[in-house]
This record gives structure tokens, sequence and C-alpha cells, in this order.
């Protein structure tokens, strides 16, 4: 699996992104970062989840009004949008020190937060799922702008879960195919990597996968029995762009609440009094 190699001894925040980093998300539209975060802090995050989950699940099977989407996916499958104020360690990932240097230097010195969500899935409820390859974006992907489309969200998805093994959800993704000038054909993405190159994103827990909003990619599909796939999805934008409808969901005392610097991700206009500020 290609990856990212910190090289020269560098660390995370040390010179990252590297020039070779860059090279390789410029052309490959994603970069692998593996066991980015420590087995420690991947333990932290997973019990987050473990106390959230249920309560957005009772949330949604009573019809309780509640921040985001909540999408129940089966007996244990759950996926959640919003997620910023369900624990202080899910807001911390918004900008973590060590992954901020690859957004500022891949994106923007500036940027927004875009959205945010977070899944766990099991092959008992996701056995035989149907690939749903797709490009991220408003307007159908920004598909009125290509080709090629520019660069206009940073996504990063951070395994919670051992994917080392292929069959269990892995993300799979089409490198390259952010600068393409035609759509791939859906028999040929069905076809699992035969005819467009496609990639099955097999990584340890702590890894994280960075991606550009145009490359396509699709959750992989459940064949191992014992199979689990849980992660977490921050996505940030330009700061000039108001696309996000997650900035309206979140309430006034959430925004208020944030640290200055935190405030700076996110549109002035959204504070009590609003921010009269660049970005």
């Amino acid at each position: 699996m290609a990856q990212s190699e910190l090289e020269n001894g560098a660390t995370a925040g040390d010179g990252c992104p590297t020039l070779a980093e860059r090279f390789f998300f410029d052309n490959n539209g994603y970069l692998v970062l593996e066991e980015f975060l420590d087995a420690e802090h991947v333990k932290a995050l997973t019990e987050a989840l473990a106390r959230v989950m249920p309560r957005r699940r009772t949330l949604q099977e009573q019809g309780i009004p509640h921040t985001g989407m909540t999408q129940i996916k089966g007996e244990k499958s759950t996926r959640i949008f919003y997620i910023l104020d369900e624990d202080p360690l899910l807001l911390e990932m918004l900008d973590w020190p060590p992954i901020w240097p690859y957004v500022t230097g891949l994106l923007n010195a500036r940027p927004h937060h875009h959205a945010s969500d977070a899944l766990i899935e099991y092959t008992s409820d996701l056995m035989g799922r149907a690939g749903g390859w797709h490009i991220d974006g408003h307007d159908e992907g920004y598909r009125n702008l290509g080709p090629h489309i520019p660069l206009l969200q940073l996504k990063i998805g951070y395994y919670l879960s051992d994917m080392t093994q292929p069959g269990q959800g892995n993300l799979c993704i089409v490198p390259g195919s952010h600068k393409a000038a035609y759509e791939p054909a859906q028999e040929d993405l069905k076809q699992r990597g035969k005819a467009v190159g496609i990639e099955e994103i097999c990584a340890p827990a702590g890894t994280a996968i960075l991606f550009h909003n145009a490359l396509w990619h699709s959750g992989g599909p459940f064949t191992r029995e014992d199979g689990l796939r849980c992660m977490l999805y921050y996505a940030y934008e330009h700061p000039w762009m108001i696309a996000s409808q997650e900035h309206w969901g979140y309430s006034k005392g959430f925004y208020n609440n944030l640290s200055p610097e935190r405030r700076k991700l996110f549109h002035g206009f959204l504070f009590d009094p609003p921010e009269h500020r660049w970005g």
C-alpha cells in the first residue's frame, strides 16, 4: 500500500508535510499516515464513541430532535454527523496539533471546519452491502468546476479499529481520480480494481488518511465474519466558502464557549455577538 513516510527522522508537525508528501498528495489525491495516533489516544477516542453512539441511537429511535444526523445501519452499526459537541475528545480532534501542519500546508493557511462524522460498522449488519462510490462536495461534488475539480475540501479519516486486513468495510479509493477528465463507469467500479485501479486502504488503528474532495472513494465490502470498522472523519474548507450546513447545526452556547483560536475555524457571524473579521 502506498503511504507517506516521515522522512529523515521527522515527526508529525516537524516540517510536515514534506516535499515528498506534497508531491504524493498532489499526484494521487490522498496521503496515508500510518499509526499517526498513539495507542492510548485511539483507546480514549474509541471509549468516547462507546459513550456517544448509544445516546445518539436512542435519540434517533425515539424521534427526539438532536444536533446533526444519526443513521442506524443495523443492530449495532451507526453513523453520526455533527460530532463536535458530543464529547471534549471529539472536539479536540478538530485542530489536533500534529495534524494541523498538514491541513494548513495542503489546503489553506486559514482553514475553516467543514464537516465531522463518526461511524462504527460491523459485518453482522453489513455483509454484502453495495459500494457507494462518490466524490465529495456540494452541487454534486463541484462538478460544474471541472475538469479538473480544484481542492476545495480536505478530508481526514482516522482509523480507530485495526484495518490491516481487507474485507471489513475498508475505505476504497481510485488513486489519481481527482485529476480525471471523465467519470469512471459504475460497472467498472463494481469490479473492485480490475478496470480502474481501485485500492483498498488496509492500515492499523491510529492511521490517518487525507484525501482530495474529487477523489473517487467508497466504503468497501464486508466479507470477514469478525469485520469491524470504526472511524472518525473531519473535513476542512477554504475560509471564503460558506457551503457547510454543519455550521448552522450547533448552538450559540457551543460557539461562544470555543477558545479564541478555535473560533477562527468558523464564520464570524455564527457568534453572539457576531465577530467582524476576515474569514
